[in-house]
């Protein structure tokens, strides 16, 4: 039987063998294939050429502010002027004298062992203070060039508390510290022990008493209490003056380290006494001060607490020596009491304090500082 064509209907293509469609397909894909590289390579070479063109004619930044418009000046394009803000590093001098220095602190920062020879009142307020020209104060404030001047507000008799709440119907002392303050120097706590009384209770005895080293178990108590109340002075000093330097003033041991005599009424074991509660004080308020300094670096805080130990500082002077940097025992006959001016600095004293403050200004608290200063251009 002959075979049976499948009729086409005309005008139809007639449809290739099933072979010779995908060969055909094929070919089809490498022409287009050939075509896209051909037009790549031509995009490539005109956008060389662009590049050599645009380039000197600035048609790229004008091309890039045409598709991002709102980021890009209205008038012709400039090239920026000046400098980004810039963050500098203050050192321990530039710190500290950036702004005020504010001196607080108790009889041994107001002057008392030399209020008597004053020509007169420092402040408002210093006559009841016994504030006085020859202290360490004034001595550092004309030292330096305080940008923001100096303030001097410490008071004899001056307990911790008494720097929070006043005293004498005075202002307290903590109330006279603002933001301004980049400098604060502190001499506190031997009142919180009672030094004054300490010191009446070993004079005022009979020569062979033990009344004097009997007070030691009320001492030590007395001076482990005060970490509580100077912790919060120095949190009230921070709140207050985020950055600012505090410089914490300790004491001076008052009699040799090896006495061999007696001096107004204090024998050899009581002079030895004292020098160990000086010790034990100065050790109390270092640490706190170190404690609280430690925790300001740690969180990478401007500002610093710095400890100065003046334990040392009168070495060779001290009270029975001839050159003494203490007032010896004075007592004010009517009535009668010991006079105030007692075992505090003499005018040698406050110099050597003043010594010893304005090196630490210099020599900062041995850690990088967090303070910076801000330049815009």
């Amino acid at each position: 039987m002959p075979a049976i064509e499948p009729a086409i209907e005309p005008g139809a293509v007639p449809s290739a063998p099933v072979g010779a469609g995908v060969g055909a397909e094929r070919r089809g894909r490498e022409r287009r294939g050939a075509g896209w590289r051909v037009a790549v390579a031509a995009a490539a070479a005109a956008g060389a050429a662009l590049a050599l063109i645009g380039v000197p004619l600035g048609v790229y930044p004008k091309l890039a502010c045409a598709v991002l418009s709102p980021g890009c000046p209205s008038g012709p394009l400039q090239e920026p002027r000046g400098d980004l803000p810039r963050l500098t590093r203050l050192t321990p001098v530039q710190a500290a004298l950036s702004g005020t220095y504010v001196a607080l602190g108790d009889s041994y920062s107001s002057g008392e062992g030399v209020y008597e020879q004053d020509a007169g009142p420092v402040n408002d307020g210093a006559d009841r203070c016994h504030r006085a020209r020859g202290s360490y104060v004034p001595l550092v404030a004309k030292a330096h060039p305080f940008t923001g001047g100096s303030a001097f507000y410490a008071c004899s008799g001056a307990t911790t508390r008494q720097l929070l709440s006043g005293q004498y119907g005075q202002q307290p002392q903590i109330t006279r510290v603002g933001p301004s303050a980049t400098l604060v120097t502190l001499s506190i706590g031997g009142n919180d022990a009672g030094f004054t009384d300490v010191l009446t209770g070993c004079i005022v005895k009979l020569p062979w008493s033990s009344a004097c080293v009997d007070q030691d178990a009320a001492v030590a108590r007395r001076i482990a209490e005060l970490r509580p109340s100077l912790t919060r002075v120095l949190g009230e000093l921070r709140a207050r003056a985020p950055g600012a330097r505090v410089i914490v003033l300790g004491y001076p041991r008052p009699f040799p380290a090896s006495p061999v005599r007696t001096v107004d009424n204090l024998s050899v074991a009581d002079q030895r006494w004292l020098n160990t509660v000086t010790r034990k004080l100065n050790d109390t308020v270092g640490a706190v001060a170190a404690e609280h300094d430690r925790g300001l670096a740690g969180l990478g805080a401007p500002g610093s607490v710095e400890y100065v130990d003046a334990y040392e500082a009168f070495t060779g002077h001290e009270a029975g020596t001839p050159q003494p940097y203490l007032n010896s025992l004075a007592v004010d006959m009517d009535p009668l009491t010991v006079n105030a001016r007692s075992f505090h600095p003499t005018g040698d004293g406050y110099r050597r304090f003043a010594e010893l403050i304005n090196h630490q200004i210099a020599t900062g608290p041995g850690r990088p500082l967090h303070n910076y200063h801000l330049t815009t251009p």
